[in-house]
């Protein structure tokens, strides 16, 4: 069995220096990157447009305010989308 040299060996929280530098700085950029994008959240916000009078629950469409009505609100009666 070959020793290994003193310089080939290294301590080991210092191995891959220069890779782990590369690999920090490559998820800097790409972190950067998507904080420019910004949030989905507000896009999704912005479609729920429908809004239950009786409890305030968002929905995308008026195709969902019918089916919500049969099943949260069974006694009353779905307005017409003109109301919305």
């Amino acid at each position: 069995r070959a020793s290994v040299p003193a310089v080939a060996r290294v301590p080991h929280g210092m191995a891959r220096g220069h890779a782990k530098e590369m690999a920090q700085q490559k998820n800097a950029a790409k972190s950067a990157a998507n904080a420019k994008k910004g949030s989905q959240l507000g896009d999704a916000q912005k479609k729920l447009t429908f809004i239950c009078p009786i409890c305030k629950a968002s929905m995308a469409g008026y195709k969902m305010m019918p089916q919500h009505y049969e099943s949260k609100h069974p006694k009353e009666t779905c307005p017409p989308e003109t109301a919305f």
